[in-house]
Formats: structure tokens, C-alpha cells, sequence
């Protein structure tokens, strides 16, 4: 009797492990994507993340689950690739919630592939690829992180800088924030403007030229943050 106690509680112990130990890794892949990206602002943030992760994982899970169960009865035909290659189409839609168009600017790609990224983690995970996803991981926060900084002090140089102001809804916030970069030798363009995420504020997003060769965007924000009414300010991908 005892020892069929311990047969089954081995076995329980390592089904608990091979089915929590992918989700618990999903959940932990997806929120470090989803933190990066909900401390800029980001239209999909932690929660998002996280849920396109652990769903994916999931998903692979009970694809494999399928494939053993066809093997062991012979019944049907084992394909592990059928319902996790669906993850890879239909994270599209998700990701094309992500993007908006706003003049000749396009926000939101940025977020729309690290949702698709975090989907692939998710399949490695529940796949049991932990190695690939760490890796996975790590390379997609170097990417969020460091090559936006490239990018912003050599790519966009001299180019077009698209800022997103969160203000309080008070009237002068638009011309008080085209003070602020006209001072720093900056014009823009492609001004739109909706209501913000709390209750009595307002997004204004635009496009930034400088007029000279560069500017430095830093100080630029750290003028505008400066400003009366205003609470917030990132720069989009």
C-alpha cells in the first residue's frame, strides 16, 4: 500500500512539474517584455504580454498532449505543428491592435513585434526550448533598451523624433509645449491630439524636426517635463 502511495505521488509530483514549471516560465518571459514596454507607455503593456506567453505555452502544451494521445491510441493523425502553428497567424490581429496611424506616422510596430516574439517564447516554453527562451529573452530586452538608444543618438539624428506629451486638460497646453521646442530650435508637425488615460488629461502626440543638425532630446524632455500641466512625456519607437 505504501509503496503505491509513493508511485503516485511520484508521478503526480512530476506531472505538477512538467505542466506549472512552463506556465510559471511563461509568465516570468512575458513580464519582462511586458515591463519594459508598459514602463514607455506602450499601447500593450504587462498584463498582454504575460497572457500572449502563458497562452502560447499553453497552447504547445496541449498540442503535445494531442500528439501523445494520438500515438498511445492510434487513433487520428499526430501532428504536434497543427494547433501551435496558429498561434504564429493569429497573433497578428493582436498585434495589428497595437499600431495606429497618425499622419505620416506609424506608432506601435515596435510593441506589435514583441507581442509576436512573446508568442514564440511561449511555444518554446511550453515546447521545453528553456534555454532558447532565455536567450530569446535576453535579446529582445538588449534590442528594447539598447538599440532604441542607438537609434536615437545616431540613426534619428537630424531626423524626425515622434514624442507623445501627456498634459492636463487646461487650456495654452498645446502652444505652451510648441514654446518649449521652438526654444530648443525644434518645429512640429503632424499634431493630433485625444483624450488621456486619466480622468482630466490629454495626449498630444507629434512628429519633432530640429532645425539644425541635432538636438539633444534628453534635455529637450527633460524641459518639457518641466512645464506647468504637464505629467508625462516618452518618445515612440
Amino acid at each position: 500500500m505504501l509503496e503505491f502511495i509513493q508511485a503516485n505521488y511520484q508521478s503526480f509530483a512530476l506531472q505538477l512539474w512538467d505542466n506549472m514549471v512552463p506556465m510559471l516560465v511563461a509568465a516570468v518571459a512575458g513580464g519582462l517584455v511586458g515591463l519594459e514596454r508598459e514602463a514607455t507607455n506602450r499601447p500593450a503593456g504587462l498584463r498582454t504580454h504575460v497572457l500572449v506567453c502563458v497562452g502560447s505555452a499553453l497552447i504547445m502544451k496541449v498540442s503535445l498532449g494531442m500528439y501523445d494521445l494520438v500515438l498511445s491510441t492510434g487513433y487520428g493523425v499526430a501532428d504536434p505543428g497543427r494547433i501551435a502553428a496558429q498561434v504564429v497567424s493569429g497573433i497578428g490581429f493582436l498585434g495589428a491592435g497595437t499600431i495606429m496611424r497618425e499622419g505620416a506616422n506609424i506608432r506601435g510596430l515596435t510593441t506589435a513585434a514583441s507581442l509576436w516574439v512573446v508568442s514564440g517564447m511561449g511555444l518554446a516554453v511550453g515546447a521545453g526550448f528553456y534555454l532558447q527562451t532565455a536567450v530569446a529573452v535576453v535579446l529582445v530586452l538588449l534590442t528594447l533598451k539598447t538599440l532604441s538608444e542607438v537609434e536615437r543618438r545616431f540613426i534619428s539624428r537630424g531626423g524626425f523624433h515622434s514624442l507623445v506629451v501627456h498634459v492636463t486638460d487646461t487650456p495654452g497646453k498645446l502652444g505652451a509645449v510648441a514654446s518649449v521646442c521652438g526654444r530648443w530650435g525644434c518645429t512640429i508637425k503632424n499634431v493630433a491630439m485625444r483624450t488621456g488615460p486619466l480622468p482630466g488629461t490629454i495626449e498630444i502626440s507629434f512628429s519633432l524636426k530640429p532645425l539644425g543638425r541635432s538636438v539633444d532630446i534628453s534635455g529637450l524632455i527633460g524641459d518639457l517635463m518641466a512645464t506647468e500641466g504637464v505629467i508625462a512625456v516618452t518618445e515612440e519607437d
